[in-house]
């Protein structure tokens, strides 16, 4: 039997219309509006459309949001004051500074200057430390979409084996803490695999649940995936063109094998892709709440 569908799309859906109510409640109650700006440095394609997407989101859920738009020649010196205006505008709630920045600037500088109360992606030391201790106020976002997704599917993670493939700082390893913590949702035994891991498939045929960030097409093949296993998929990797000039992607897994042996799984795209625009809305959510006293 072919495995069920995870759909991030339906999921991201329910859930911006909790936020939406969410902020609606907000507004009427406390007279709090959710405040979000997002900075963008230079006219990366890419990026241009990624902040699109994000202030998009924002103006259809009710939030208060700015685009700053900012020259690429922008000195890290100016960018650093731009990011403190902001820290002290009591209107703005989540600050994102689109990446990647230009070279001149040094991105672990600028992401450190976000106010962590603030820093609505979770990339600063302090959130990430929470985050460790069991004690977030923020999520990473792509992480935080892959949880409420297994959530809302109704996947059984207390004392699953849990395979992370890919270690980097937005995914793998912010994925692999919150799976092994106690919690909903989680509470799971996780190993991270990478490059420098000996028999990949020997680790990932264990996984329960297997999730996949390893940013190569196709990595993860059939024959290393065990029947029943839930697979989520991160990937997102343009393969070619068609005729009508659309990108044809393909995430990490090779779907179409592992769709007839998988009990459930994520598609690319519309899997995890659009969860994390909309985590990136509940955690500015969130830190309105913060700023406000609101529990």
């Amino acid at each position: 039997m072919a495995a069920k569908i995870i759909s991030g799309t339906e999921i991201a859906k329910q859930i911006r219309e909790e936020i939406k109510e969410e902020v609606k409640n907000l507004k009427e109650k406390y007279n709090v509006t959710p405040g979000l700006v997002t900075i963008l440095v230079g006219e990366n394609p890419a990026s241009v459309s990624y902040v699109t997407g994000k202030q998009k989101t924002a103006k259809e859920l009710g939030f208060y949001s700015v685009q700053d738009n900012q020259p690429a020649d922008i000195t890290e010196e100016a960018l650093l004051t731009l990011i403190d205006k902001y820290n002290q505008d009591p209107l703005i709630h989540g600050i994102l500074v689109q990446l990647p920045l230009p070279k001149h600037i040094n991105e672990n500088k600028v992401l450190y200057a976000i106010n962590p109360d603030k820093d609505v992606d979770a990339f600063h030391p302090v959130n990430v430390g929470k985050l460790m201790i069991g004690e977030a106020n923020y999520y990473p976002c792509t992480p935080f979409g892959i949880q409420q997704m297994l959530i809302r599917s109704g996947v059984q993670t207390d004392g699953a084996e849990v395979v992370v493939v890919g270690r980097s700082n937005i995914v793998g390893k912010p994925i692999a803490i919150m799976m092994a913590q106690k919690a909903k949702g989680a509470n799971a035994t996780v190993t991270i695999c990478h490059t420098g891991t000996k028999n990949l498939a020997e680790h990932t045929r264990r996984a329960d649940i297997l999730i996949v960030a390893a940013g190569r097409p196709k990595a993860i093949t059939a024959d290393m995936v065990k029947e029943g296993a839930v697979v989520i998929d991160v990937g997102v990797n343009r393969i070619g063109m068609t005729s009508e000039g659309k990108a044809i992607l393909c995430g990490d897994v090779d779907f179409d094998a592992i769709k007839e042996k998988a009990s459930m799984i994520t598609p690319v795209p519309g899997g995890v892709g659009p969860m994390t625009i909309t985590m990136l809305m509940l955690n500015t959510v969130k830190a309105a709440k913060v700023a406000n006293g609101i529990a």
